[in-house]
């Protein structure tokens, strides 16, 4: 019996009809996964990655060659001079704010240019919450731009606000609760021309999350100097189980090192347990993971697009990250579909969702998807906040099989009545 029976024709037919629909698109993030592979590939080989890398150290970690040739790897795969690719590192976030906040010195300034940053870094930059550890509190300014009424980023007034205090500008590729498209690596080269057109050697910073190897190109390889990421995303390649990475330029890799231990250590010290094993796999399946979820990404748009819902990226946009998001105009159908997503999971599919307050949000949050590794989003899942227009960000999909099974049953429950 084929797997199809399970589900309504109507749907089945649809779904035949998108797969013909979207073959040329896949074909072409096919050739993208080995040209972004080729480049893993070719640096594991020239760094002669050996068995004995895969180990990890204790204690202070010193004299970790396998933590070293990492670091080296990230830095030449994703076009910087030098990386910290680190297990302590608790989340992208937390590799964010080391990374900001070691760049500025009180009377200094970061702006924003990609307009308000997303929820959970307004605590860490002083935006939102009572201030405390921020940079407000060391006399640092944090200011942002807004994006054009089109979402794209305002160049004349960029430009126009920059000044002598602005140490770092600041850039997220990616919208987060934004209803903004992501931002390509060409469009990230354009904002970076316009501000060295006026502040030629100011610090321009990417937040890459979702971003790695989703194009062949990042932010380093268009003049960033510092930019970075989660393994909980597409570089840990559903691998790595916590850590994140800085990655840019060796002077600036050395001043926010200090920020990430204390300095006179800076990244000399930090074991990395058993975690190197992981970080090493994650890396070099990272372009086929992130792959597969956009290529997951692609068929939710194109199917959900079919069924009436707005969604963005349309199916044959370009693709800059892993997001996909879909409005449903109320909380229910919102959460009803988040919740189909749980239940097509490969863990905790008989777990319920239920939206709730979560630090660093304004608004309840409503988080579907069971993974392997807590709180992974390369690992297929959906979540966003209950206000209007009820939108969910879906991401992530080890496998893009899973990703369309599970879109599958999730329209099918939402939009044709649970079956059987």
């Amino acid at each position: 019996m084929s797997w199809k029976n399970d589900y309504d024709p109507k749907l089945i037919a649809l779904v035949d009809q998108i797969d013909k629909q979207i073959a040329p698109r896949l074909a072409q993030i096919d050739a993208q996964i080995v040209e972004n592979e080729a480049k893993v590939l070719a640096s594991f080989q020239a760094h002669h990655v050996a068995e004995s890398d895969l180990n990890g150290t204790t204690g202070y970690g010193h004299n970790d060659e396998g933590r070293d040739k990492l670091e080296a790897i990230y830095a030449e795969v994703l076009g910087g001079e030098d990386a910290l690719v680190r297990p302590q590192f608790v989340s992208g976030t937390h590799a964010i704010g080391v990374g900001l906040l070691g760049l500025v010195r009180p009377g200094d300034e970061i702006l924003y240019i990609t307009g308000k940053p997303y929820d959970t870094l307004q605590e860490v930059l002083g935006l939102a919450g009572n201030g405390v550890g921020s940079p407000k509190e060391y006399g640092i300014n944090v200011d942002y731009v807004d994006l054009l009424p089109n979402g794209e980023a305002d160049l004349p007034a960029i430009k126009a606000r920059l000044r002598p205090a602005t140490k770092v500008v600041a850039i997220q590729r990616s919208r987060g609760y934004a209803t903004r498209e992501s931002f390509t690596v060409a469009k990230i080269q354009a904002m970076i021309q316009a501000v060295r057109a006026v502040m030629p050697d100011v610090w321009i910073f990417v937040d890459n999350a979702y971003g790695e190897f989703s194009e062949t190109k990042e932010p380093l390889d268009v003049g960033a100097d510092l930019m970075a990421g989660s393994l909980f995303k597409n570089a840990g390649g559903g691998y790595a189980k916590t850590g994140g990475y800085l990655v840019g330029r060796q002077d600036l890799i050395q001043r926010v090192s200090y920020r990430f231990t204390v300095p006179g250590i800076g990244g000399e010290e930090g074991a990395t347990g058993t975690a190197l094993r992981d970080m090493y796999q994650g890396f070099f399946v990272s372009p086929q993971t992130t792959g597969n979820a956009i290529k997951g990404a692609i068929f939710e748009s194109a199917l959900l697009d079919a069924l009436g819902l707005t969604v963005s990226p349309k199916w044959d946009a370009p693709r800059t990250d892993l997001i996909q998001t879909v409005n449903f105009g109320n909380p229910e159908d919102m959460i009803k579909f988040a919740e189909a997503v749980q239940r097509h999971s490969p863990v905790d599919s008989f777990v319920t969702p239920i939206p709730e307050q979560m630090a660093g949000y304004e608004d309840q949050v409503i988080m579907a998807g069971g993974s392997f590794i807590a709180g992974s989003t390369v690992e297929f899942s959906g979540d966003g906040p209950l206000r209007p227009p009820y939108t969910l960000y879906m991401q992530g999909g080890l496998t893009f099989a899973h990703v369309k099974l599970a879109i599958i049953g999730a329209a099918q429950e939402t939009f044709f009545g649970k079956q059987d």
